[in-house]
């Protein structure tokens, strides 16, 4: 029975410790075989004037973004076609690969991109996950596409998956892999 201890300064809010104790919950699975009723984790809060580095009492930094709802507030951005807000989630050196291209840096090389391909698409999720890199967060989401092809017929189950890197609160890469070519008409 794995039990780990975790000491943070005072001031992250109760749904930002709970992301904590998740997330070394799975770091513990993915050692160690124990099914997560048999892990324990303790996360032990100290006030900022109990604590100090170099002499210097400190904050505590802001908590990240949760990886995984930010990709996912992304593509409903994108969906909705609020290009602002989600090329606000975008970090610098950003790029995106599709089936078939080169690395796009631009949303909008992206709608042009697919302005021949179909009228529009939208996604139904199975899954995202999110695992922590040495650099970047790396979240995975799949599932089904459904939309309209340029002449207006309708399209559906359509499987996906998209993978985001996601360093410093910003989406810095994605790359999708989907069977659109599979049945799009000829």
């Amino acid at each position: 029975m794995p039990v780990v201890q975790a000491h943070v300064l005072e001031g992250y809010s109760p749904q930002e410790k709970s992301r904590l104790t998740t997330a070394l919950t799975q770091a513990i699975r993915f050692v160690v075989p124990a099914p997560d009723e048999a892990i324990t984790v303790m996360v032990h809060e100290v006030a900022p004037e109990a604590y100090a580095r170099g002499g210097a009492h400190r904050a505590p930094a802001p908590a990240l973004p949760d990886p995984g709802a930010l990709v996912l507030d992304y593509l409903k951005h994108m969906e909705a076609r609020d290009l602002d807000a989600a090329r606000a989630m975008l970090g610098d050196g950003f790029e995106m690969v599709f089936p078939g291209t080169a690395p796009m840096t631009t949303l909008e090389e992206l709608i042009d991109w697919a302005k021949p391909r179909y009228q529009f698409v939208t996604k139904s999720y199975e899954a995202t996950e999110a695992f922590q890199g040495e650099h970047s967060a790396a979240v995975y989401t799949r599932g089904t596409l459904s939309g309209a092809w340029p002449d207006g017929t309708a399209f559906e189950g359509i499987r996906f998956i998209d993978r985001f890197e996601v360093r410093n609160g910003k989406i810095t890469r994605q790359d999708v892999w989907n069977d659109i070519a599979e049945v799009r008409p000829k």
